[in-house]
């Protein structure tokens, strides 16, 4: 088996549900307390092994670019003020992998855009990572999906139980039972079924560790949901002809970061878990509930 050295990052998306923010900033580089989502999801990657980055951009996401690029001006500026701790936290981005940028000229679903890296990956597994989902880092998703990629080949998805309010935003996947070691072989894929249709107990989140073979699979597949070229509906039909397609159940923590009120509840508890801003911000929470949160 080839090692996994490499992951693509779909970042085009406009990110509606989080207007009028995203009018103007990619939705990857809104904050999670002091880094951007994109940030905390390279991360994970460069934490799992893979180095090598491939973001799918828009004609929107130059902000991106900049973040993990060197500002050479502004560590200067930082070292004049005698601030090693935030000059490092700087450095940090651009030290995490290699990152490198395609432009997704139209946007046509996430099947299209994984194929756009085609050439960048070549014949070579690969991961791709979702920012909507952040896997924290105290239970690693990643790892444990290369590890089943590379003793049974073919394709591997991330799954958790599927609660029947999300069933229209995740695919859901009818498994076969368990094998020993946990995994889940698949059997067929549904892109966003409607609760009343949903199969499956289980929603696919935004973790995959794929096979080259997708790319035929992705060409291959008709217009999905919204007319768009959907993953979906490309690894069920490889799993409908016999390509081994997998899952890993992921039971640790999973943030949401699709939507506003999500996006705090992960923000804020990310600071108070942090041991710098934590104990602080706890107390003022407490005192705001208790005290001065308005009623009714």
């Amino acid at each position: 088996m080839q090692p996994l050295t490499k992951a693509v990052i779909p970042v085009a998306g406009y990110g509606p549900r989080l207007l009028p923010a995203t009018k103007t900033i990619p939705k990857g580089m809104l904050p999670v307390v002091d880094r951007p989502v994109l940030q905390y999801v390279v991360e994970e990657a460069a934490a799992a092994g893979l180095r090598d980055v491939l973001m799918i951009t828009g004609r929107h996401t130059q902000p991106i670019e900049d973040h993990f690029d060197r500002n050479a001006e502004l560590e200067q500026a930082l070292r004049r003020t005698g601030d090693p701790h935030l000059l490092a936290e700087l450095q940090r981005p651009e030290r995490l992998a290699t990152v490198h940028y395609l432009r997704q000229d139209t946007r046509q679903g996430l099947g299209h855009a994984v194929l756009r890296a085609e050439h960048h990956i070549g014949d070579e597994p690969f991961a791709v990572l979702l920012g909507d989902d952040l896997i924290d880092a105290g239970s690693p998703l990643l790892p444990d999906m290369i590890k089943t990629q590379q003793r049974y080949g073919g394709c591997v998805l991330a799954l958790t139980p599927a609660a029947p309010h999300e069933s229209f935003a995740h695919g859901r996947a009818t498994t076969l039972r368990a094998r020993t070691d946990g995994t889940l072989p698949i059997a067929d894929l549904v892109e966003g079924p409607r609760p009343a249709g949903a199969p499956g107990g289980y929603a696919v989140i935004g973790r995959y560790v794929l096979s080259p073979e997708v790319f035929a699979a992705l060409r291959a597949a008709p217009p999905g949901r919204d007319g768009e070229i959907q993953l979906t509906d490309a690894l069920a039909a490889m799993a409908r002809s016999g390509t081994p397609v997998h899952g890993v159940l992921h039971t640790g923590r999973r943030h949401d970061t699709a939507d506003p009120e999500n996006c705090l509840r992960t923000a804020i508890q990310f600071a108070c878990e942090r041991p710098d801003l934590g104990p602080s911000l706890r107390t003022w929470l407490d005192h705001y509930v208790r005290h001065e949160m308005p009623r009714g």
